[in-house]
């Protein structure tokens, strides 16, 4: 018999058309748009010790001013949004570039989570949020009870 080789038709996807379009003929916007367009939600890393838990979000390129940490109910949620605007004026034409770029993340607190303790910092990137946990849920190191 003879080897079937099979051969997969790629087609370009929709942003690599608009990556390429932006690239080609519009160098001076081309990588300020394929960063939001390439934007994605960012990252987490989820972690529980004894007294707490700890996210760690990956937010490279953002300020601190940009981020907002909402609780609603049980739902911690994280969001941003960035607007950009780029004007450029050459002899006969004007160009102007609007880019928005958003994104949001909802996290459900455990019913063991303690959401008036919540602290959260921004450093290099990374937003890391801890979370503690009830005094009621903190388990106990255990003790030995004399008898007398």
């Amino acid at each position: 018999m003879a080897n079937i080789v099979k051969q997969e038709l790629k087609f370009p996807t929709f942003r690599n058309l608009i990556e390429s379009f932006f690239e080609n003929d519009f160098p001076a916007f081309g990588s300020s748009f394929n960063k939001l367009v390439g934007s994605t939600v960012p990252s987490a890393n989820i972690k529980e010790t004894e007294d707490a838990f700890q996210i760690e979000l990956a937010a490279p390129g953002l300020k601190k001013e940009d981020i907002k940490i909402d609780l609603d109910n049980e739902v911690l949620i994280i969001s941003s949004e960035q607007k950009e605007e780029k004007t450029e004026a050459q002899n006969n034409y004007t160009r102007r570039e609007f880019n928005y770029a958003s994104f949001s993340r909802s996290f459900y607190l455990p019913e063991i989570a303690d959401p008036d303790k919540i602290f959260a910092e921004y450093k290099d990137g990374v937003l890391s949020i801890s979370i503690p946990k009830k005094e009621s849920a903190i388990k106990k190191a255990q003790k030995r009870v004399d008898i007398k």
